[in-house]
């Protein structure tokens, strides 16, 4: 029997693993939508098994991950709609900007090629992968205190712990390397066709308060897309940091998500949240 639901692909980013996804894949369902949220190349099924073979993803940049969900895409036999958060964020833009998904949604996501604005508060986060070139080929872990400055910000520090041992995997430095120096490369593979007519409908969203993408890059990246005669949106979060996907507070964010489909014609929206 044939699936007739619209597919959504959830896409997350550095140091999450697939699994973090799950309460949007049960409330995506639940509005009827067929929920997929795979991990990246290499990933381990479990954050158990990721943390013990953290050599899995080690190497693995953004033209490596933009092909894995290539090719995850096409065998669905519909455009899916993509969500993407942080590094996810950054490969759903690239592949709408492809032509490939119905509709788009990058959370916090990573720094595109032509994003100038280079906040202290992203150096710092960064820093744990950037302050070693040689960790441009393997995986990094982030400690409790790193993750509390990149993504728990805006937390409590018990809630911080609790997501950075209930979600945390080590992740490849190859992306933040190639996002880091995008500008100064003339075929980066942080590149973004930003001026596309013809792709999907895209929506940016950034927490206000975000330190690993903040507020500033989110803006620029969104300013890019100027030319393009597509729909592209922007929706900031107040007082949210980089885990807003996964904190306390994710359902305000995905309700908004679904609400913004349906104003795209994409499902009715019946969420609480209006966008």
């Amino acid at each position: 029997m044939s699936d007739d639901r619209t597919p959504v692909v959830f896409i997350h980013g550095l140091w999450l693993h697939a699994s973090s996804w799950s309460p949007w894949e049960e409330l995506f369902a639940a509005h009827g939508y067929r929920t997929l949220a795979p991990g990246w190349p290499g990933e381990p099924d479990t954050v158990e098994a990721a943390r013990e073979h953290p050599e899995a993803v080690a190497d693995r940049g953004i033209d490596d991950v933009t092909r894995h969900f290539e090719e995850i895409v096409s065998a669905l036999g519909r455009p899916p709609v993509l969500v993407g958060h942080s590094f996810g964020g950054l490969i759903v833009q690239k592949l709408l900007g492809q032509g490939i998904g119905q509709a788009g949604v990058a959370i916090d996501p990573a720094q595109i090629k032509g994003v100038r604005p280079l906040p202290f508060a992203q150096l710092r986060s960064a820093f744990p992968v950037l302050d070693n070139p040689a960790n441009k080929h393997r995986s990094v872990s982030l400690t409790r205190a790193q993750f509390r400055y990149g993504f728990g910000n805006a937390l409590t520090a018990d809630e911080s712990d609790t997501l950075h041992e209930r979600h945390t995997v080590p992740s490849p430095g190859r992306p933040l390397f190639e996002a880091a120096f995008a500008n100064f490369s003339r075929h980066s593979a942080a590149q973004i066709d930003t001026a596309n007519n013809d792709r999907g409908p895209l929506l940016l969203i950034s927490g206000q308060e975000d330190h690993t993408v903040p507020d500033v890059v989110t803006r620029a990246a969104y300013k890019l897309y100027g030319d393009s005669t597509a729909v592209t949106d922007l929706k900031q979060f107040p007082d949210r940091g980089h885990s807003l996907t996964v904190d306390a507070g994710w359902r305000a964010v995905a309700e908004y998500v679904l609400c913004w489909l349906a104003s795209q014609n994409v499902r009715p929206c019946t969420a609480a949240t209006s966008a």
